[in-house]
């Protein structure tokens, strides 16, 4: 063998093993690899969703960002959907709680391709139900991918996103607007709005979701994701309530230390709304009998936020042996 060939082989097989030994050292929380996904999607109003009228929606491409965890073969992964001031760092802390257990993530971006940044203070900029729809596509794309188990999905969302998770489970939307040929194994919402009634909201996938949610929250109250929880529990589904005392909305900002609870400014809230669909996929103000819109009396301003480091890490052990559970992990 030439010795300029065996000089090369040489340094290949020690750049080889050097990559090996680095890789066997990572963190458990740092993923092997990244990889960004445009996800074709649909931007169209509350009542187009409603009606199931793709045609109305105008076309859109929103973006995910998919990291594969530490291990071999088809691995499970949690879906992230983001609230209304789109992906924050705390999404960042959940990512590496869940890829240190071996947990791939797929984190959705809905808003930077539809060119918003943030709706709290207009929610009218999307429609409610938008986000639904990105995670449907989104279950398509790691339905064909080769390192995912297409039977160990999970979906998680915080706020706007929790609603859509927690939404994303009827089997009139699945039927609606799921392509993918599979179902999520859990949704798991965080601090959800439960303030709409939708045509047969009662009839989800027979999976579990596992609600969180602070006492209280003037964003988006517990006291109607427990009206709802009644009435899925009087239907036999798998649902669990897990209420924190002294935890505000977006309390699992407390995962990066945030312990304080401020106003969000001129954010808008429907805490004081009855929602309820109405014919032909009309959003209807039950009190008024006349069709929602975010000018009601009812939607108001400056609902508090903040984190609670201990409840939020009483929020994640709970995630997480939920989750080592569900999907069998270890």
């Amino acid at each position: 063998m030439p010795r300029a060939f065996r000089a090369a082989a040489a340094l290949i097989a020690l750049c080889v093993s050097a990559a090996f030994a680095n890789a066997q050292s990572l963190p458990k929380e740092v993923a092997t690899r990244a990889e960004i996904y445009p996800i074709p999607s649909l931007t169209f109003s509350d009542q187009q969703f409603l009606s199931g009228d793709a045609a109305a929606g105008k076309v859109v491409t929103v973006a995910g960002e998919f990291r594969v965890a530490q291990g071999s073969g088809k691995l499970p992964v949690v879906v992230l959907m983001h609230g209304s001031s789109g992906v924050g760092a705390t999404t960042e802390a959940w990512v590496h709680a869940f890829n240190a257990m071996g947990i791939s993530t797929f984190v959705i971006d809905g808003f930077t391709g539809r060119g918003l940044t943030v709706v709290g203070p207009n929610q009218a900029l999307l429609g409610r139900l938008n986000l639904i729809v990105d995670i449907y596509r989104s279950l398509e794309i790691l339905a064909k991918h080769p390192r995912v188990d297409p039977d160990r999905i999970v979906l998680m969302g915080f706020s706007r996103g929790g609603q859509a998770t927690l939404y994303a489970s009827l089997d009139r939307f699945n039927k609606l607007w799921n392509k993918s040929g599979i179902q999520f194994a859990a949704y798991v919402p965080f601090y959800p709005d439960c303030s709409t009634s939708y045509v047969g909201d009662t009839d989800v996938a027979a999976r579990p979701i596992r609600i969180f949610h602070g006492t209280p929250d003037d964003y988006n109250p517990v006291k109607s994701c427990k009206a709802f929880v009644e009435r899925l529990k009087a239907a036999g589904r798998d649902v669990v309530l897990t209420e924190y005392p002294d935890s505000a909305h977006g309390f699992d900002s407390g995962l990066l230390g945030a312990a304080t609870v401020a106003v969000s400014a001129n954010a808008q809230t429907v805490r004081n709304c009855q929602i309820k669909e109405g014919d032909g996929g009309v959003l209807m103000n039950a009190s008024t009998q006349a069709p929602f819109t975010y000018k009601d009396s009812c939607v108001e301003l400056n609902p508090h936020v903040g984190g609670n480091p201990a409840t939020a890490a009483e929020s994640r052990k709970a995630v997480e042996e939920f989750l080592q559970a569900l999907l069998k992990l270890g």
